[in-house]
């Protein structure tokens, strides 16, 4: 089977901690290679994070931690890759990450590619290491070359594996992979899946992180107004058969932005014959 990931974002409530943990026990049944769990604008979440890796990994699932950089000192980063690593942390997803509105640049890492570096210098091979890539260009890229030059580096740097932002047109993933290749990447490129749950979220969202919502996709949804019924069995067809696509055309794995909510995700993979 496929391998499937699956991330999550720490709960800010009790409330919310009670749901994620009935969500993560449904979607185990996807039996996921690892769950990741993103961590805010200057570490803002960081003891939420590593609370909610622990519970993963508690529940015997591996568990990669989001761990970003900017801002940050090397002391500091030393300090919680030493933390992660006595909680049983094995693999990472290292970001540059954002700075916290009002903040200067400050700290000693411009770039995940710094980061990746300073992990393999200081950890060795303790950690498989994920880095961020970007089919459709990073909204803040200069150039589509020098996005790609940039993610060509983080993989110099010694990342093993690649997660891409989401998107909706599979020609888009299938072009960035060829193109990186041309570059000397030779890790897996997995694509990012981002089920549909709520158009307007969704459609906001896209619009700030510079993820394409195809003008047919954004039309349709818009036609269902608050038909929320209409909007999931639309969602789960569309992602489906983006992720058919994608398997068909060589993908090495499926990573699903579960936004903390299983039915979507579980759907989807019923579709495609994912559920184990």
């Amino acid at each position: 089977m496929l391998p499937i990931s699956l991330e999550f974002f720490p709960p800010k409530t009790p409330e919310g901690a009670d749901k994620l943990r009935a969500a993560r026990q449904e979607l185990y049944t996807l039996q996921p290679e690892f769950c990741s769990v993103t961590y805010g604008a200057g570490g803002s979440t960081h003891a939420g994070t590593f609370t909610t890796v622990g519970e993963i990994l508690a529940e015997g699932v591996e568990a990669a931690s989001h761990f970003s950089c900017i801002g940050a000192t090397r002391a500091k980063v030393c300090d919680q890759l030493a933390q992660l690593k006595s909680m049983g942390v094995k693999r990472l997803v290292a970001l540059r990450g954002d700075l916290p509105s009002g903040y200067g640049m400050g700290g000693e890492f411009h770039y995940a590619s710094d980061l990746v570096e300073y992990i393999r210098t200081e950890c060795g091979k303790d950690f498989r290491i994920e880095v961020a890539c970007y089919p459709e260009v990073h909204p803040q890229a200069k150039t589509p070359q020098s996005d790609l030059q940039a993610f060509a580096t983080k993989v110099k740097a010694g990342a093993d594996s690649a997660i891409t932002q989401y998107f909706y047109n599979s020609d888009a993933y299938f072009r960035f992979v060829e193109e990186a290749r041309k570059l000397g990447v030779d890790v897996p490129v997995v694509p990012g899946i981002m089920p549909i749950i709520n158009s307007s979220q969704l459609l906001r969202f896209s619009d700030s992180c510079g993820a394409e919502v195809p003008r047919w996709i954004r039309l349709r949804l818009q036609s269902f107004g608050d038909d929320a019924a209409s909007i999931r069995a639309f969602g789960v067809d569309v992602v489906a058969d983006l992720c058919e696509r994608l398997i068909r055309g060589g993908a090495p794995g499926l990573h699903f932005y579960t936004m903390n909510q299983a039915a979507a995700t579980l759907a989807v993979a019923r579709q495609i014959g994912a559920l184990r």
